[in-house]
């Protein structure tokens, strides 16, 4: 298995989602490795996407998105759930790929077909932002064998306040995946 260098990040936001299926996101904490097969994924590119939380701007929240690519986004929706996003693209582009779903691979206990239920079977939280993902701890790679299928083109999920970019098809999934948050 290969962990996923900051060039496989360094590209095009709808490219590295829909590359992203089928890698599996590893995260090490409290001595126990949890490694998880992304499943479904939704692109954002960036400030003038306006389901991004980039087209409110630079701040405190979204900087990391602003930095290098290969850093974790990862941040909470209310008040009780955590999202990981993946940072893409070049520096200052603001543009991401969130996790939506994964199908447990290894020490993955708990449903894992949304946002906020991956991050928790994960044990992801606020602690995770920032992270580097060509780290040690939390991280992507390509299994020996990569098996993607047909991928499947839909509407993003909750965004329907950001105008004519709710139905932009930039959410992705393996077809025939048990773990899908939404078909």
């Amino acid at each position: 298995m290969r962990k996923l260098s900051r060039r496989f990040y360094n590209r095009d936001s709808v490219a590295v989602a829909q590359e992203l299926l089928g890698m599996n996101l590893v995260h090490v904490s409290d001595g126990v490795k949890r490694v998880g097969r992304i499943v479904e994924v939704e692109s954002y590119l960036g400030p003038h996407d306006l389901a991004s939380h980039a087209s409110k701007g630079r701040t405190a929240r979204t900087e990391v998105m602003f930095g290098p690519p290969g850093h974790a986004y990862v941040y909470m929706i209310y008040g009780l759930h955590y999202c990981m996003n993946v940072v893409t693209g070049p520096e200052e582009t603001a543009t991401a790929v969130l996790l939506r779903a994964l199908e447990p691979v290894l020490n993955v206990t708990g449903r894992t077909c949304g946002p906020g239920l991956l991050c928790k079977a994960m044990n992801i939280s606020l602690r995770q932002n920032r992270c580097d993902l060509t780290g040690d701890s939390l991280y992507v790679e390509a299994p020996a064998r990569v098996v993607r299928g047909s991928i499947v083109k839909r509407r993003r999920i909750g965004v329907d306040y950001a105008g004519s970019w709710a139905n932009r098809l930039l959410r992705f999934y393996l077809k025939g995946s048990s773990c899908i948050s939404r078909r």
